[in-house]
């Protein structure tokens, strides 16, 4: 049975179950009980995104006994980062402590070099020099091309001028998103011979936050009005605005469906407005959470890097399978209500249905070619190579 203790001086939440105790890494601090530790973005839980996949890798890892509990800490600001981690790694009662972002990047490297003995997760950092962190990266570029063909797809069975992307800050990260989109787009509208490549712009948005929903519909409505017929969401909680705008500019038109559409991302968003969102580009944080969970339970931790692609399962696009699992997370929000469960799930699937068997064909055979490495989705990582590519795609 669960347990839920909030200690509200500290912003730490614990998440308890009764289990067994297990064997730890050798590079567990001394002491170390088998908690897993988690210090979130200033996102946070709640962002129905990337923060709460963590929460839902923590969740599956204290269910399959790899940890007695999740001991959450929220940072309100860049400024907490230090001191939430150093407090953790004090405490000497982390198995593994996992920093979920980029952002929290350099306060993990310099608190594992302050305590060497006590494994550390970084998601989406690269801290390659440090034998207690595990640096987890996800092949972005990957979905974001599937989402991008999905896009290109929907441009051209409704004759729009226009697919779009809002993203939050510019860091490197997103580079990957926005160049795979704009890949895939490419992909579609070249090699399933709909029309020439530019008739279909792309529209890039970096809003320069991850929290700020009524920037997101801002920058959303202002692609809506420049023809955009789909937007993808790149932006954490400022992408919820971007859902509010599709589906106004969809209802307003009389529709209880798109289009426009919007594509989801890191989580499975489709539930959110169902009917709006017509898939969503699942980064599986939760997996690498998990992941680093499994190895210092095992006592098989070690520094790296571990990327997470579409074929390691790091990376998937949304099917209307996933929705149940994935609606937990609006429930346990209160964004959901558990009576509209089956509605949802209903509405998601008539919209599917509603389009053309080709839309969803076209990102399976993308999808087919990047796993047997027959196609290659650009990744860039420096500024001279996300300029290359915008002027590329």
């Amino acid at each position: 049975m669960w347990t839920t203790t909030r200690l509200w001086g500290l912003g730490i939440v614990l998440l308890t179950l009764t289990l067994g105790f297990s064997l730890l890494s050798p590079l567990a601090a001394q002491g170390a009980q088998d908690n897993l530790c988690i210090v979130f973005d200033i996102g946070g839980r709640g962002d129905l995104s990337f923060n709460d996949m963590a929460a839902l890798g923590g969740e599956k890892a204290v269910q399959a006994g790899l940890a007695s509990r999740v001991i959450e800490v929220q940072s309100k600001s860049e400024a907490d980062y230090l001191p939430n981690l150093r407090t953790l790694a004090r405490s000497r009662r982390c198995m593994v402590i996992v920093g979920v972002g980029f952002l929290l990047t350099d306060a993990v490297k310099a608190v594992a070099e302050e305590f060497p003995t006590q494994p550390f997760a970084i998601i989406d950092g690269f801290i390659p020099d440090r034998k207690n962190v595990l640096s987890l990266l996800f092949k972005e570029n990957e979905g974001s091309a599937l989402v991008g063909a999905l896009a290109a797809m929907l441009a051209t069975e409704f004759n729009a001028s226009a697919v779009g992307i809002v993203l939050g800050v510019e860091i490197p990260v997103l580079w990957k998103f926005e160049c795979g989109y704009k890949f895939g787009v490419h992909w579609a509208l070249t090699q399933k011979r709909r029309t020439r490549p530019d008739a279909v712009k792309v529209l890039a948005t970096y809003t320069g936050s991850f929290n700020d929903p009524a920037r997101g519909k801002t920058a959303a409505e202002v692609q809506l009005n420049q023809g955009a017929i789909v937007i993808y969401n790149v932006a954490g909680a400022t992408g919820l605005g971007i859902f509010e705008a599709v589906e106004a500019r969809g209802k307003a038109a009389g529709r209880h469906q798109g289009p426009p559409f919007a594509i989801g991302v890191d989580a499975d968003q489709d539930y959110i407005k169902p009917g709006f969102i017509v898939a969503s580009m699942m980064k599986r944080v939760d997996v690498g959470v998990f992941t680093a969970a499994r190895l210092a339970h095992e006592g098989k931790f070690q520094g790296g890097i571990l990327e997470l692609g579409l074929e390691q399962g790091g990376i998937a696009v949304s099917k209307v399978e996933d929705l149940e699992q994935f609606l937990r997370l609006g429930i346990s929000a209160g964004t959901v209500k558990p009576e509209d469960r089956t509605q949802i799930i209903s509405r998601v699937k008539a919209m599917r249905d509603a389009l053309p068997p080709s839309v969803f064909a076209a990102v399976t055979e993308l999808e087919e070619a990047i796993k047997s490495q027959s196609i290659t989705v650009p990744k860039p990582f420096s500024a001279q190579e996300i300029e290359a590519c915008r002027k590329r795609f």
